[in-house]
């Protein structure tokens, strides 16, 4: 017999009954109808996005395991989403999504060593401290490596993860430091080498945190006098993926107890994943120590993507929101978003927005408008030569007099200001800063950041001279 979309889901609804309860089975799967099938595609159409949402939170797995009894490995479920009518059609609007097959995910239960619980191992997760350690991985599992499109700008850095998800702390990326500007999609990686591991290695302890929080978590640690505790909390993990750990810069005890964390884990097979704006060369302020290990294993750059990786991103968006927009429409925003990957999804989504929320047709004199505002609001990347071209028409000097030898106080002044701007508002390490105002050398530029800090607090018309140039470097 010749298998229907009714009889294939029919099917599917009576294991599914079989296995949840009566109320959850007449809220969530009654009002399911069957639209069509397709191969080993089944389309199902449900009543909003919301009840899409849902079955895709709480019933994904179920609904796999019964599709799969149906029509094997390779089956594939589709919602539609009947909505409401739009742009004054009669008929109703029907939104398409493939399903992501995937649950959150689980805490993960680990068993600490009884010598270390003295009383108990402290879990910085949760207050207070308990014996029974469950560690949330953190992960989201949105960000995996389906959703994260390979070109030529991240093609090493993706291989790279694929290997080290596939064999964690068994290659010679480790540590694996993903590192590029904003936006390119070092978190979403990291994330997804985590997501990875879990899914190919479910008794692995995997943890992601931002370094920030690895940070405050380690200022509690002391406070609380339990600075042992929160070593052999990390110690636990297998896979320890740590985000902007250009945060580190600076805090020398933060530094001190993760030298600690990563030997320990890197001699014990353990993989460590991070993540930065900068290559480590160009880090300041960061333990020599802690630097010659962050080159140990691969450091792998994220650059801007190309116009093909930008299409393919566009239209990966436009697929899984369900939406068909033309070509042309398309290849316009690509090609003029091109500075990162979060831009070009702001920009996509905001077109969606407009559409939806106006009841526009998207059509490309809406995708000029919509670019040209999102364009005009993305923050200007901010230049050393603009800076001094800033400070220099504030203090009415030349911008050749600023660079001069000249120790009138004024002028070094106005100088110290623009070496002070270019630390805080571009990623240039201290020597290029130096080099590129007045060919001074970096310690003259940590000198001259130092003195400005101490005069913002003890001079009034010397912090009106900061504020005011801030303002005009980032209007």
């Amino acid at each position: 017999m010749n298998k229907t979309a009714q009889s294939v889901w029919d099917n599917c609804l009576s294991f599914i009954k079989d296995n949840i309860q009566d109320q959850a089975y007449k809220t969530w799967f009654e009002p399911i109808k069957s639209v069509e099938l397709t191969d080993n595609a089944l389309y199902i159409q449900v009543p909003s996005k919301f009840f899409y949402e849902w079955l895709e939170e709480h019933y994904v797995k179920l609904l796999k395991v019964a599709l799969t009894k149906e029509l094997g490995k390779n089956a594939k479920l589709l919602y539609k989403i009947k909505m409401e009518n739009t742009y004054g059609n009669k008929q109703p609007f029907t939104e398409q999504l493939p399903s992501a097959n995937r649950s959150p995910m689980k805490p993960q239960n680990v068993d600490a060593p009884l010598k270390n619980l003295d009383p108990e191992l402290k879990n910085p997760f949760v207050i207070p401290g308990i014996r029974n350690l469950k560690i949330e991985s953190q992960l989201n599992a949105n960000y995996s490596f389906d959703n994260f499109l390979e070109g030529d700008s991240n093609r090493l850095a993706r291989s790279a993860g694929m290997a080290v998800a596939n064999k964690p702390g068994g290659t010679s990326f480790n540590p694996l430091l993903i590192f590029g500007g904003v936006g390119l999609g070092k978190t979403h990686l990291a994330h997804a080498i985590g997501v990875e591991i879990k899914d190919k290695y479910p008794e692995k302890t995997v943890l992601y945190i931002s370094a920030e929080i690895f940070t405050q978590q380690y200022i509690d640690s002391v406070k609380k006098n339990n600075r042992n505790d929160f070593i052999h909390f990390y110690q636990l993990i297998d896979v320890l993926i740590i985000d902007d750990v250009q945060f580190l810069s600076g805090k020398s005890g933060t530094q001190d107890v993760f030298f600690h964390i990563f030997n320990y884990l890197h001699q014990n097979g353990k993989q460590v994943i991070l993540t930065s704006d900068k290559a480590p060369v160009d880090m300041q302020d960061i333990e020599q120590r802690l630097l010659s290990r962050f080159k140990w294993g691969l450091s792998a750059e994220l650059h801007q993507p190309d116009y093909e990786t930008r299409i393919s991103i566009l239209k990966n968006i436009l697929y899984r929101d369900g939406v068909e927009i033309p070509d042309e429409i398309i290849e316009y925003v690509a090609r003029n978003i091109k500075s990162n990957v979060r831009e070009l999804e702001g920009a996509i989504i905001s077109l969606i927005a407009q559409s939806s929320f106006n009841k526009k047709e998207v059509t490309i004199e809406l995708a000029k408008s919509v670019v040209e505002k999102f364009v005009k609001n993305v923050k200007r990347e901010i230049s050393i030569d603009y800076i001094q071209k800033i400070v220099s028409d504030y203090f009415q000097l030349d911008i050749e007099t600023l660079q001069s030898k000249t120790r009138k106080r004024h002028v070094v002044q106005a100088r110290q200001l623009a070496m002070f701007f270019a630390k805080k508002f571009t990623k240039s390490s201290l020597a290029n800063i130096g080099s590129q105002i007045g060919d001074r050398d970096h310690a003259t530029v940590l000198h001259a950041c130092k003195t400005v800090d101490n005069l913002v607090a003890t001079d009034k018309q010397f912090k009106k001279f900061v504020e005011d140039i801030h303002k005009k470097l980032t209007l």
